[in-house]
């Protein structure tokens, strides 16, 4: 095993989207709309269970019946069309937020992309987002720098079943060409290291807020981010080679250490 190419989650791994931009985002289309709804941070960890956000909108307004007041006719014509209306609207407050920088990259992740590319390593963006909710983080969160030097996006447009199923990560390793043995997935939930594992791909897991009581028993390294020279990061569950930051050198020791896995679908 020789890492060739690291894959990066974006909501949650990248920077802190679904707390600090997505979440606030929803709750202010809610009130833009006139609705009393809010989702507040214990709820959002659930509906974060569902691989999307017009998921969980749906699976929302099905399952706790919220007072919809004017909008439940709407829903009751099309609830499929009225989730796509909240779901553009959400994503034009999501995109106000990114410009205006409200949500920055998580600590590390810029410094192990330019490793990664300094060392003539591979870097993929593996998401269950849509491409026109990848590109403000894209744009605004990463730059246009540090996003030009991404050879790869899987979206989850792009394939039939969104993670936790491995179908982005093998769309990902089809286009860069390469195979689960060369690669290491950086993700920050459990539905991501389904996926990543799934796929034969060894999983470093940075939690955050969201996601930090989940499972990942079978990632290979969980870390509380991926840490910077001067601000080291806490080992959850494994074992960092080298400093307690993530480096290149260090996911090159944890895909060492994994032991192989045969892809299977989830």
């Amino acid at each position: 095993m020789s890492l060739r190419a690291v894959l990066f989650d974006v909501d949650g791994t990248l920077a802190d989207t679904e707390s600090l931009g997505h979440r606030p985002a929803y709750n202010r289309a809610f009130r833009k709309l006139g609705l009393q709804m809010r989702w507040g941070p214990k709820l959002y960890r659930r509906l974060l269970k569902l691989p999307g956000g017009r998921e969980r909108l749906k699976y929302y307004v099905q399952h706790y019946r919220p007072d919809l007041g004017a909008q439940q006719a709407e829903v009751d014509a099309d609830i499929d069309a009225w989730v796509a209306k909240v779901h553009e609207l959400k994503s034009k407050y999501f995109r106000r937020r990114m410009r205006h920088g409200k949500v920055p990259l998580r600590p590390g992740v810029a410094r192990v992309m330019r490793e990664a590319r300094r060392e003539g390593l591979k870097l993929a963006i593996v998401t269950n987002a849509s491409l026109k909710t990848l590109r403000p983080v894209l744009r605004y969160c990463m730059g246009p720098e540090l996003a030009a030097e991404v050879d790869v996006i899987a979206s989850g447009e792009e394939v039939a079943h969104k993670k936790p199923a491995p179908d982005l990560y093998r769309l990902a390793m089809r286009r860069l060409d390469v195979k689960a043995c060369d690669c290491v997935a950086l993700e920050d939930s459990e539905m991501g290291m389904k996926a990543a594992v799934a796929a034969g791909v060894a999983a470093v897991v940075t939690v955050n807020s969201d996601t930090v009581e989940q499972d990942f028993e079978r990632a290979s390294l969980v870390m509380s981010s991926l840490g910077e020279p001067g601000a080291p990061a806490r080992v959850l569950r494994g074992q960092l080679p080298g400093p307690q930051w993530v480096t290149i050198g260090a996911l090159r020791g944890v895909l060492a250490q994994s032991k192989p896995r045969p892809a299977r679908a989830a």
